[in-house]
């Protein structure tokens, strides 16, 4: 079965195509930020061409994209229109009272600053469900609704969300007014709450449903263009998804929920990351996740891939109330820009200067010094090899921007500035790590630190001494590993819904109420992968219930047990969740009520894991010495971050055998990314590729 990998990110477009078992090739090419198609189009074909495989025999297309992403965080989403109870159209508005800036004055609230429905939008309508057990006590006005309609029809509203308070205990008056809006303004892009996630909390429902509104009409353009596209070029393949808890979907789904695919590109490096380490047998990893614009943070201890708290998932300024890979994403790429700010600091990042004109060296017209002219002042970065010569750069270009911008004016030299924007950027990536691990309770003295993406490899070591980890594992193809994540992960669904109750008073009846509601969303898991041609024995469902201590505010992942819940499994429940608290906060309340207030379950259909190529080992007899002499490029002279400018010789990773050790300074180069060894630093590669670097 051939398959494609393809993650768009900031500069550069990944992609790896698996023609068959240990048959793998890799590319890469800019990214076209004012259409992702263009780039992924591009890409597709290219190593269709340089995997000499005709593109009818394509079965799978897998997609990481950034659409959705980049829509909340350039704030350029569509006009929605909003229908909610009477009485509650300023939820949006006030959200939780919460002040992003406790002692500040002047502080902007984005949510009521840069709101994804404007407040004329929102249109109340008369009706009214009731707890605990949804009654209707007041039915839905239709014609408010058909009014409504029309006032959103004049005002060429994009997308409609339905919201209505209660709906999670019962969805008739979300749905109803559905069919109403459906007729009233085909082709308008539709969300009700119940269907995009129906849990208890009416801020966190109806922000997420607005996100969805607000990012549906153009994603779901974006991904059934691509789509048509990829027909039209001859491709037959299925196109998956990349969705933000790690799992894949098919693009009818992700076009009906793209608040699902917010994290979609950052969420295949973490499970790229996850594979890279298995081939090293290494289960507890830190992945940095480093491309042109950002750098992607995440944790994972004992194989396991983590899954944020509800608390937790903000994109942008707004909590939505989707699962996501638990990372960090900061403004710190190879694209990112060193400036002085006005009280005169040395600062780097977030902003960046992209694909388009990207840093000065591309010869594109930027005029700002970033992370990438600086590896090219220092000497890390070779003009003649940058994406393997396929990509010219002009080193002159960066040391006039880097002198004219920063040495002059802070009386420097060229070469200490260029190690101030290093330096500068791996302390804001180090303090990253130490928020996704140690404030996590994980000690990174006992996880190997996995740089990837272009720039990664060039960092790997200096942030792993910054945070001392135990080690630095490069894997085999750092520039696309998370292509490589995306052709490793499984197809998934999850589904939810509300159903508080403390398990220490439960009753039959409660365990009863509990039971069919998790057989209701099992269903639902399983009509989904059906649908997408999963036989039921291939289909692997775990259930989990989202659980507090008894009037606290948000809740912690417990996983129930096999087969129904009651009175003699219930304490399974409270001790998972006791274990889940304690790693997240140091301690537990043992003696405290823990109540159930969401049950989600997951349907999985595990993919077959990819084939990756082992190295032809060192040969019995021929030293590491002689054997490193076919990886030799060249010696150039190149400055690491003690300030000492040495001859460093170049290898070529291509060229590597399995077992062979190399000490540094030296500078490993592939087509993809470039990876730093600096002196008093040791590496070896092990059998499927990984570079280990440790100290000496």
């Amino acid at each position: 079965m051939a398959k494609i990998g393809v993650d768009v990110g900031g500069t550069f477009t990944d992609l790896i195509l698996e023609k068959g078992p240990r048959d793998v090739y890799v590319h890469k090419v800019p990214s076209t930020p004012e259409d992702q198609s263009l780039g992924v189009i591009r890409g597709i074909t290219e190593i269709c061409e340089i995997g000499q495989i005709a593109r009818k025999e394509i079965e799978l297309i897998v997609h990481g994209t950034t659409v959705a992403t980049n829509i909340t965080l350039e704030n350029n989403g569509s006009e929605v229109g909003m229908l909610t109870s009477r009485g509650f159209r300023d939820i949006l508005h006030i959200a939780r009272h919460k002040r992003p800036y406790n002692f500040s004055l002047q502080f902007d609230v984005p949510w009521q600053s840069k709101p994804m429905v404007k407040r004329r939008n929102r249109i109340p309508i008369t009706e009214r469900v009731m707890p605990p057990n949804g009654k209707i006590v007041t039915p839905l006005n239709e014609k408010e609704v058909i009014e409504a309609c029309k006032l959103f029809k004049q005002r060429d509203i994009e997308a409609v969300i339905i919201c209505f308070m209660f709906s999670f205990l019962n969805s008739k008056h979300e749905l109803l007014a559905k069919k109403i809006v459906q007729k009233e303004l085909p082709g308008v892009y539709i969300s009700t709450s119940c269907e995009v996630i129906d849990v208890i909390r009416e801020y966190e429902r109806f922000s997420t449903t607005a996100m969805n509104g607000y990012v549906g009409p153009k994603t779901s353009n974006y991904i059934n263009n691509l789509a048509n596209s990829l027909k039209k070029e001859g491709f037959k393949s299925e196109l998956r998804i990349m969705q933000s808890n790690g799992g894949v979907a098919t693009v009818d789904m992700t076009t009906e929920k793209p608040v699902t695919i917010l994290m979609s590109g950052p969420a295949g490096g973490v499970i790229g990351g996850k594979w890279a380490g298995n081939l090293s047998k290494e289960k507890n990893i830190i992945t940095v996740d480093i491309g042109g614009t950002s750098a992607d943070i995440s944790t994972i201890p004992n194989s396991e891939i983590r899954i944020m708290n509800p608390r937790d998932t903000y994109v942008g300024d707004y909590p939505i109330l989707a699962p996501m890979i638990d990372l960090a994403t900061i403004g710190a790429g190879g694209g990112s820009i060193a400036f002085i700010d006005k009280g005169g600091a040395f600062r780097v990042g977030p902003k960046s200067a992209g694909a388009d004109p990207g840093p000065a060296c591309y010869s594109k017209g930027g005029s700002e010094p970033t992370v990438t002219d600086a590896q090219v002042a220092l000497g890390r970065l070779d003009v003649d090899r940058f994406l393997g010569g396929d990509m010219t750069i002009n080193p002159d270009l960066s040391n006039k921007v880097i002198e004219k911008k920063l040495a002059k004016p802070l009386n420097m030299s060229v070469k200490d500035a260029a190690l101030g924007i290093i330096k500068v950027i791996n302390s804001n990536m180090a303090l990253a790590i130490r928020a996704n691990s140690v404030a996590r309770g994980y000690d990174p003295r006992k996880f190997s630190l996995m740089p990837f993406g272009g720039a990664g490899p060039l960092h790997g070591v200096a942030l792993a001494n910054e945070v001392a980890a135990k080690e630095v594992i490069v894997p085999p193809a750092p520039g696309i590993n998370a292509a490589i994540g995306l052709l490793e992960t499984d197809m998934k669904y999850e589904f939810t819904r509300s159903a508080p109750l403390v398990l220490e008073n439960a009753t039959k009846k409660d365990f009863d109420r509990i039971n069919r509601a998790l057989s209701d969303l099992e269903k639902l898991c399983r009509e989904r992968l059906s649908a997408d041609g999963i036989i039921k024995k291939q289909q692997k469902i775990i259930r989990i219930a989202e659980c507090r201590y008894h009037g606290q505010g948000f809740e912690l992942r417990a996983e129930l047990p096999n087969g129904k819940l009651n009175s003699n499994n219930k304490n399974i429940v409270i001790n998972n969740f006791h274990k889940q608290h304690n790693l997240d906060y140091g301690y537990t309340f043992g003696s405290d009520q823990v109540e159930i207030m969401t049950l989600r379950v997951v349907g999985i259909a595990s993919v077959k894991p990819m084939t990756w190529p082992k190295l032809k080992p060192l040969a019995k007899g021929k030293s590491n010495a002689k054997s490193l002499k076919d990886a030799f490029l060249y010696n150039r002279k190149t400055t690491f971050d003690d300030g000492k400018t040495v001859t460093c010789p170049r290898y070529n990773r291509d060229k590597l055998l399995a077992g062979q050790k190399i000490s540094g300074p030296a500078i490993v180069i592939q087509h993809n990314s470039t990876t730093l060894i600096p002196p008093k630093h040791k590496a070896y590669v092990s059998t499927y590729g990984n570079i280990h670097i440790q100290k000496n």
